[in-house]
């Protein structure tokens, strides 16, 4: 196999998040294996070889020639073969759960043995899940007209408009539609990442699956007197214009709040230099498990407010009797869990990193009439070795890359009987696994749980007892 070739061939499988193995079958006789992103297992491909170097090949997919037997029905969303948001809407919810859930059990049975595996817990709604979207504004391709959407599928630059995006409630398609038109109207360019010049960059909709409240906010950059528009409509008056258009607008839930965000960041992220409210409030309210938290437009919450309800209780069930128990919930975000277990438990400690959520974390406490919850902000490395109480339990839920290894070493050295770890990266999970087998630690139970409906994301609910 040469680069820069192209081959036919078979995608005998698919390894987490979603990496296609080929197994390609040379003239000599020779099996390479290649690697390609995408894919689904019995789908015939004509792929490109990218690279090759140390004896491993990567591809890159050019057309599927033949589909796989799974993908049995035609994506439902319109946006599907150009929007990066999906890669599975093909499948049969069925046939995503059972790909997710062999994929997590291949990860955890290279690392473990003699544990129950408890396969996956789906999504209780498959469409209109997320209670978060955050659209791009840009192009469509270059020097194109306005865009408002999603990057499109392997792409950097190119924005796809998505005005009927199926994994989200009619709201936020509505909200999208009108303000991609009220700017469209007004002339006003997006920001370009790689000039640093423009204004439009980011529409953040944030909308509750139980109340219906729903909170929008406008980013932009700061440059808004070098746009054309500028001299005709102040800045002030736009955002009134706009204001007007969304509390006009016939939604299914109840518009609480209009923001609008500064960001003059050179990198392509969503954050604040500034946030003004325009209109209402800078916070929805959202109910899990009869608790309520105050979400704020930038604060961590878990996307799927109904898939978080079934991954809670997955992790309740794990952490079992708590009474008269002091519980550590390390990587704690915005408190979900550490006050899901307060009102079973001597007490909760909360550690984490972003003040934003501690904040908000104590606010939510308070609302929920906790007294027994302290959160603590700072690295979980640092902060523990401060706390004078001693853990009976610990709960972990970190970010994506797991826990830094000299944290875990900390995390271990308490020696609870009982550690439940939550986890969005089953590799991550795998890798850390390692460690705690090694300290003494068994997996007893498994348990995947899909947060994300026709996503490569999945979650992972692992308990761990101390020998």
């Amino acid at each position: 196999m040469k680069k820069g070739q192209e081959y036919i061939g078979i995608v005998d499988k698919v390894d987490f998040p979603n990496k296609g193995l080929i197994n390609y079958a040379e003239e000599d006789g020779r099996v390479t294996k290649v690697v390609v992103k995408g894919g689904i297992a019995g789908q015939k491909v004509r792929f490109m070889l990218s690279k090759k170097r140390s004896g491993k090949c990567e591809g890159r997919i050019m057309e599927v020639l033949e589909k796989a037997p799974s993908e049995n029905r035609i994506p439902p969303c319109p946006h599907f073969e150009s929007c990066g948001g999906c890669t599975y809407q093909q499948l049969e919810y069925d046939n995503q759960l059972a790909l997710k859930s062999s994929m997590v059990k291949d990860i955890i049975d290279a690392v473990c043995s003699d544990y129950e595996y408890e396969g996956i817990l789906g999504s209780p709604i498959e469409w209109a899940y997320r209670n978060k979207m955050e659209f791009s504004f840009g192009d469509e391709y270059k020097d194109g007209p306005l865009a408002l959407g999603m990057h499109k599928k392997g792409s950097f630059h190119d924005i796809v408009t998505i005005n009927d995006c199926r994994i989200v409630n009619e709201d936020y398609n509505t909200i999208l539609k009108a303000t991609l038109k009220y700017f469209e109207d007004k002339d006003i360019p997006f920001y370009h990442k790689m000039r640093h010049t423009g204004y439009l960059r980011h529409l953040l909709i944030r909308r509750s699956v139980k109340t219906g409240e729903v909170m929008v906010d406008l980013v932009t950059s700061s440059a808004y007197s070098e746009c054309g528009a500028a001299a005709t409509l102040s800045e002030e008056e736009m955002l009134k214009g706009l204001q007007d258009i969304y509390t006009g607008l016939s939604l299914n839930g109840k518009l609480v709040g209009f923001l609008h965000t500064v960001n003059d960041s050179l990198s392509d992220v969503v954050q604040s230099d500034r946030t003004d409210i325009l209109y209402g409030r800078d916070y929805i309210v959202e109910s899990i498990l009869g608790l309520e938290f105050k979400i704020s437009v930038f604060s961590f919450f878990q996307t799927n407010s109904l898939g978080a309800e079934v991954l809670y209780e997955k992790a309740r069930s794990y952490v079992g009797t708590t009474k008269d128990k002091v519980v550590f919930d390390l990587y704690s975000g915005t408190g979900t869990i550490a006050q899901m277990l307060a009102k079973v438990a001597k007490k909760v400690i909360g550690v984490e990193i972003i003040e934003e959520a501690v904040e908000a974390a104590k606010v939510n406490a308070g609302l929920n009439g906790l007294d027994n919850c302290e959160f603590i902000a700072g690295d979980v490395l640092k902060v523990i070795d401060d706390i004078e109480e001693k853990p009976d339990l610990i709960v972990l839920d970190p970010p994506r890359d797991g826990i830094h290894p000299k944290a875990l070493d900390k995390i271990i050295a308490y020696g609870v009987d009982k550690l439940v770890y939550i986890s969005c990266k089953p590799t991550s999970l795998a890798r850390d696994l390692e460690i705690l087998q090694a300290k003494g630690y068994k997996v007893e139970k498994v348990c995947a749980v899909d947060m994300f409906p026709h996503t490569v994301h999945v979650e992972t609910v692992c308990l761990l007892s101390r020998q």
